[in-house]
C-alpha cells in the first residue's frame, strides 16, 4: 500500500485503518494549554539533558546525525506525560490490538531538528523470532507536539508492510516509505510489525517533537526498568489499570510469595 489512512475520530476506523495498513492518525487529542503543557515539559527535559551532558542519540538514527536528540525515561519527568502514558483511548485501542493484560515497556521522546537525518527503517518487534505471529506483540503511539511534515522529519512509514510478518530485508532497508503528516495534538498509532522510521529534516529553522509511547504483552520485559527509574509518586497514586501496564500487577510471572502484589 502507498497512502496513509484518513485521520479518524471514530474507534471503529482506527482498528480498521491498523489491521488493514498497520496504523491509524487521529487529530485533536491534545490541545489548548495541555498541548501547550505538553510540548513546553519534552523541550524544558530536552535542555535539561543537554544542560547536564545527559543528551541521548540512538544507534538506529543515520551515521553521524547530530540533531535528533532522544528523552529517555519520560513518564518520569513532568506529570503531564502520565496523561499520554495512561490516556483512555491509546488503553481501549491497546486492549483491542495486542490484548490485556500489556505492559508499558517505555515512553520516549524524539525531537529532531534542522539537518536532522533519517532512522533505519524497522519494525519495532525485532525481539521475537521470524516468523512473527499473526497477531501484533506491541503498539505504539507517536504524539505529535509540533506539527508534523514531511520537510521537518516526519515518521515515515510502509503502509501495510506489518503483512509480511518480518523484519525489511536487503533493499527493503532503503525504502523511503509515506510520512505520516499531521497537526500539533494529533496522535498516531501503529502496531509492532510495521515498518517506519524518522525522516530527514530538511529545513533551516524548524524543531520537531513527538513522545513515543511503545507498548507490548505482557510476556516480555519491559525496556525501560520501571522499578529502578519510575517517579515513586507515579506507582504511589497508579489505579490499578496503571499498575498493570508499569508491571507491578504479575500474571504468572514475577510473583512474589506465589501472589501478585503492587
Amino acid at each position: 500500500m502507498s497512502s496513509l489512512p484518513a485521520p479518524t475520530r471514530d474507534t471503529a476506523q482506527m482498528l480498521r485503518d491498523i489491521e488493514r495498513q498497520g496504523l491509524a492518525i487521529v487529530p485533536d487529542v491534545l490541545t489548548g494549554d495541555t498541548l501547550a503543557r505538553t510540548r513546553d515539559a519534552i523541550y524544558r527535559a530536552a535542555e535539561s539533558d543537554r544542560a547536564r551532558g545527559r543528551e541521548q542519540r540512538l544507534s538506529l538514527d543515520y551515521a553521524g546525525d547530530v540533531s535528533n536528540q532522544r528523552v529517555a525515561n519520560v513518564l518520569s519527568r513532568d506529570p503531564v506525560f502520565e496523561d499520554l502514558a495512561f490516556h483512555p483511548l491509546a488503553i481501549d485501542l491497546l486492549r483491542e490490538v495486542v490484548g490485556w493484560p500489556a505492559l508499558l515497556s517505555n515512553l520516549s521522546a524524539n525531537i529532531t531538528g534542522p539537518g536532522g537525518g533519517e532512522m533505519v527503517l524497522h519494525a519495532d518487534q525485532l525481539f521475537v523470532p521470524e516468523p512473527w505471529p499473526v497477531r501484533p506483540q506491541g503498539m505504539n503511539i507517536g504524539w505529535c507536539l509540533d506539527d508534523f511534515t514531511e520537510a521537518n522529519g516526519a515518521t515515515r512509514v510502509i503502509p501495510g508492510s506489518h503483512r509480511l510478518n518480518r523484519m525489511p530485508q536487503g533493499d527493503e532497508t532503503t525504502l523511503d516509505g509515506v510520512p505520516v503528516v499531521a497537526q500539533a495534538g494529533s496522535m498516531f498509532v501503529f502496531e509492532s510489525r510495521l515498518w517506519h522510521k524518522t525522516g530527514n529534516n530538511v529545513t533551516e529553522a524548524e524543531t520537531r517533537a513527538g513522545v513515543f509511547a511503545w507498548y507490548s504483552s505482557s510476556i516480555y520485559r519491559s525496556q525501560e526498568n520501571w522499578f529502578l527509574s519510575l517517579r515513586p509518586e507515579i506507582r504511589q497514586f497508579a489505579n490499578e489499570e496503571m499498575l498493570v501496564l508499569l508491571g507491578y500487577k504479575a500474571f504468572g510471572f514475577g510473583v512474589v510469595n506465589g501472589v501478585s502484589v503492587a
